[in-house]
């Protein structure tokens, strides 16, 4: 399993969108790329396939912007992923030769299988407001002064 750096700013972006979901705010390509530095070209890109994913829908004019299709709770990380890499999970190239396959047949159903689907049921479990919890439990951390 590979992710891009399209997979990682997909996941930060609808992070910002789920965190301001109950509000109900819209929120622009302009806004988030912003707040997370990352340039709005290439985000604007990642809304296109999200989009196209259904998980994010558009709304026109001056005060539009993008709004997640379902609750938080209900996007899993995968359906995340899933929208916007070419290959999740690519298939593992043959490592031995022709002459060892059925040594390569027992690898690929024994090991690299096994694995992906375990990779795969991981992502599936863990939804976009888990994300967003573990966020705003790291930002309260980080908003802590200590005097000594």
């Amino acid at each position: 399993m590979r992710i891009s750096v399209k997979g990682r700013y997909s996941l930060a972006a609808m992070t910002i969108l789920a965190q301001k979901h109950q509000s109900g705010e819209q929120l622009t390509v302009l806004s988030i790329s912003k707040k997370l530095g990352i340039s709005k070209i290439y985000l604007e890109q990642v809304f296109s396939l999200l989009k196209r994913g259904q998980l994010v829908t558009s709304v026109k004019g001056s005060q539009g912007g993008y709004l997640l299709t379902r609750l938080p709770q209900e996007i899993t990380i995968f359906e995340i992923l899933a929208s916007v890499e070419q290959s999740l999970f690519e298939k593992t190239e043959a490592t031995i030769t022709e002459k060892a396959e059925p040594l390569e047949l027992a690898m690929q159903t024994a090991v690299f299988e096994p694995l992906d689907e375990a990779v795969k049921l991981s992502l599936s479990r863990l939804t976009l407001q888990d994300l967003v919890t573990e966020a705003e439990k790291n930002q309260l951390s980080q908003s802590y002064m200590y005097f000594l």
